[in-house]
């Protein structure tokens, strides 16, 4: 995996958008092709700059306060359909004229004019590339036999930025394909018991992949000292909410 240099929080300071649960904040990488900024407002909601392009992930206003005049999108990707991730007040207020929005079957009722990106499936928009990696449950069942978030159903993204590699997961576990990621640079992974992820599986998702930076977002969490200990001496640079 290559070294990655994070400039650190972006020059506009912290981004205070209300999200429920804490508020957001940026941080600017290097990459061979320009700077990359990730903003995370809240919740499960994350969006990256790069070059003049804006893709935004899982925009939603009930959960992130979308401020009055957002970064317009030129790709929107929405990871599954449950509210949290697929709101349409959300993706209106930052999608422009020729947004292309890219989503995995599951939601093309809810998004007449999506792209369908299916598990495994990749694509490019504006020279960044994009990767539908499967996100679902083995262990969290809303009913005996029934995952909350079916295999198949859901993707997370893996997106390449000038050579730099970042996965964000949407609702998942600790599963073999996941685990299986190669030459991810940055990931932003979830940490909500029993919907996506447990301490353990994370960190035991991130020991597997290794990125250099690991973002936990999509979380109640307010005491990670359990999750700082799982991954204490891994070389993982863990960036956890405010």
């Amino acid at each position: 995996m290559k070294k990655i240099f994070r400039i650190g929080a972006a020059a506009s300071g912290l981004l205070v958008y209300g999200a429920a649960g804490g508020h957001g904040f940026s941080d600017v990488f290097k990459t061979a092709e320009g700077d990359l900024k990730i903003s995370l407002p809240g919740h499960a909601t994350v969006f990256f700059e790069f070059g003049g392009t804006t893709v935004w992930v899982d925009p939603t206003k009930p959960y992130v306060f979308v401020p009055d005049h957002p970064p317009k999108a030129d790709v929107i990707l929405v990871s599954h359909e449950h509210g949290d991730h697929l709101d349409l007040e959300g993706i209106e207020a930052v999608k422009k004229t020729g947004t292309r929005i890219i989503c995995p079957a599951v939601c093309a009722g809810p998004l007449p004019g999506g792209e369908i990106l299916a598990n495994g499936g990749k694509t490019a928009v504006l020279g960044v590339s994009i990767e539908a990696v499967p996100a679902y449950n083995l262990a969290g069942m809303r009913s005996p036999g029934v995952p909350f978030h079916p295999k198949g159903s859901g993707n997370g993204y893996v997106l390449t930025f000038g050579g730099l590699r970042v996965y964000v997961a949407g609702d998942t576990e600790n599963v073999p394909e996941v685990k299986a990621l190669k030459n991810i640079d940055v990931a932003v992974l979830p940490l909500m018991t029993p919907y996506t992820m447990t301490e353990e599986m994370l960190a035991d998702a991130a020991r597997a992949f290794k990125p250099d930076v690991l973002y936990v977002y999509h979380t109640r969490t307010e005491d990670f000292s359990k999750l700082r200990n799982l991954l204490k001496d891994s070389g993982i640079d863990l960036r956890l909410p405010s």
